[in-house]
C-alpha cells in the first residue's frame, strides 16, 4: 500500500492485496508492535539511573540526561509533526523511529567497556533512542487515531495503550531477570533486548500491509499540492508552525497546561538512582519496581480511557493531582511510601500517553493531527527539559522542597486545565 494516511474504508480493492483489518484490528496491531517496542526501551529506561550511575553520573547528571531525553522524544514532534502532514510520510517516519530505538538500546550493552568515555556514549545513546521517539511518535498516533475514532477515541486509545504498557512491563521483567542471572550486570540485559527490537519492526511491516487504504488519500508518492505556506511544513517548518500554528486556543491553552503536568512529574532515572544509592532495593530490583508502575499505567490508561467516552475530558484533571503526590512518596527513606509513590508515577505516565492524546485528537481537525501532537509534544518537551534538570538540582539539596515545588507547579497546571476542560465538556 503507499506510504500515505490510512483511514478505513476506502478505494477500489486490490484483489491480490491482503485483506484490510477492521478498526479494532488495527488499534490491536499498532497495540502489539507498541508491546514489543516498549519491551526494548521501557526495559532499559528502567534501569538508566543504575546505568548511568555505574557509569560516574551524579544526581544531577542522571535528571539532565533523563529529563533531556524526554524533552527530545517531545520537542522535536513540532518538526515531524508538520513534516508528516506535509509529506504524508507517515509509514516511512513511523519504520525509521522503531528502527532508531531498536539499534540504539541494545548499543548501550557496550558503555560499560568504554572507560572514561562510557558515560559520554550511554548519554548519546539514550538520547538518539529517544529521538527516534520523536521521529515516529506523530506520524503513528495519526494513523492509530484514524482507527481509534471509529471504536470510541478514549476507548481505541486506552486499549492502544494496555498493550503498550503489557510490553512496559515485560521488559523491566526480563531485564531483571538477566541482571539476576548475571550477578547485577546490566550489559547482558541490555544487549538481549535487540531481540524484541526485530520482533516489533517485523510487526510494523505486517501492521502497514493489513491497514486500510485511505479515503480521499493522493495515490502519488509525493507530496500534495500547496503554495508557498504549504512549503512551510517541511524540515524547516516546525517553528513556522509552532509561532503559527493555526490550530484551535483551547488546544494551545491545553498544550501548556499539560506541559506543567509534564514538567512536575519527574523521571524514573532519578526514582531508579534514589533507589539504589540510599540502598533502599539493589539494581536488580528497579526494573521489577518499574514494571509494577508500567502495570498501574495499563489501568489507568484503560479506566481514563473507559472515562473520557463516557463522561468527557473533565476526567484529566485527575493528572495534576498524580503528579503532585509522585515526589513527597518516591522520595521518602521508606520503601513503602517508595513503592506507592512510583505506582502513581506510573499511573501518571499512562494517563498522559493515552487519554491526553485523546483530547488533543478530539480539539483539532483531523487533517492537522500530526502537526497538532509535534507541537503538543515540544511545548510538553520543555517542561519535561525544565523539570528534569530542576528536579535532579533540588534533588541534592533537599528533597522536601522538591515535593513543595512540584506541588506548586501542579497547582498552576489546574489553573490552565479547568476552563479547557470545562469548555469542552459544554
Amino acid at each position: 500500500m503507499s506510504d500515505h494516511l490510512a483511514a478505513p474504508g476506502a478505494g477500489t480493492p486490490d484483489p491480490a492485496a491482503p485483506r484490510a483489518w477492521s478498526p479494532w484490528h488495527v488499534v490491536v496491531g499498532f497495540g502489539v508492535v507498541s508491546l514489543a517496542a516498549d519491551m526494548v526501551y521501557e526495559g532499559a529506561r528502567a534501569v538508566y539511573g543504575p546505568l548511568l550511575g555505574s557509569l560516574g553520573a551524579s544526581a544531577l547528571i542522571v535528571g539532565a540526561v533523563t529529563g533531556a531525553g524526554e524533552a527530545a522524544a517531545l520537542i522535536l514532534r513540532v518538526v515531524s509533526g508538520p513534516l508528516a502532514d506535509r509529506t504524508r510520510r507517515y509509514w516511512t517516519l513511523t519504520i525509521a523511529g522503531y528502527a532508531l530505538t531498536a539499534v540504539c538500546v541494545p548499543l548501550l550493552a557496550v558503555t560499560p567497556f568504554l572507560g572514561a568515555a562510557g558515560l559520554a556514549v550511554a548519554a548519546g545513546l539514550i538520547l538518539a533512542e529517544r529521538m527516534g521517539k520523536a521521529v515516529r511518535s506523530p506520524a503513528k498516533s495519526t494513523l492509530l487515531a484514524d482507527a481509534a475514532g471509529q471504536v470510541g477515541m478514549g476507548r481505541g486509545l486506552g486499549v492502544h495503550k494496555a498493550l503498550d504498557q503489557i510490553g512496559a512491563f515485560a521488559g523491566p521483567l526480563l531485564v531483571a531477570a538477566l541482571i539476576a542471572a548475571a550477578a547485577g550486570a546490566l550489559w547482558p540485559a541490555l544487549a538481549a533486548l535487540a531481540v524484541p527490537g526485530v520482533v516489533a519492526l517485523v510487526l510494523l511491516g505486517l501492521t502497514r500491509r493489513r491497514m486500510p487504504q485511505p479515503a480521499g488519500a493522493d495515490s502519488g508518492a509525493g507530496p500534495p499540492p500547496g503554495g508557498a505556506d504549504r512549503r512551510r511544513d517541511g524540515v524547516g517548518g516546525g517553528l513556522w508552525h509552532l509561532l503559527r500554528p493555526g490550530l484551535p486556543a483551547p488546544f494551545l491553552r491545553f498544550a501548556v497546561g499539560a506541559a506543567f503536568c509534564t514538567a512536575g512529574l519527574v523521571t524514573f532515572g532519578l526514582i531508579g538512582f534514589h533507589l539504589v544509592e540510599h540502598d533502599l532495593m539493589p539494581t536488580a530490583g528497579v526494573p521489577l519496581l518499574y514494571a509494577g508502575a508500567m502495570a498501574a499505567g495499563a489501568l489507568a490508561a484503560l479506566a481514563t480511557g473507559e472515562a473520557y467516552d463516557r463522561i468527557g475530558p473533565k476526567v484529566l484533571l485527575a493528572l495534576p493531582l498524580l503528579v503532585a503526590a509522585v515526589p513527597a512518596l518516591a522520595f521518602r527513606d521508606a520503601l513503602a511510601a517508595v513503592v506507592v509513590g512510583v505506582l502513581l508515577w506510573g499511573a501518571a505516565v499512562g494517563v498522559q500517553d493515552s487519554t491526553v492524546k485523546a483530547l488533543v485528537a478530539d480539539l483539532v481537525p483531523r487533517e492537522r493531527r500530526a502537526t497538532a501532537y509535534g507541537i503538543f509534544a515540544s511545548v510538553q518537551g520543555a517542561g519535561a527539559l525544565i523539570g528534569g534538570i530542576a528536579a535532579g538540582a533540588i534533588y541534592e539539596v533537599s528533597r522536601p522542597a522538591l515535593a513543595v515545588g512540584v506541588f506548586g507547579v501542579q497547582l498552576a497546571a489546574l489553573v490552565l486545565l479547568v476552563p479547557v476542560v470545562r469548555r469542552r465538556t459544554r
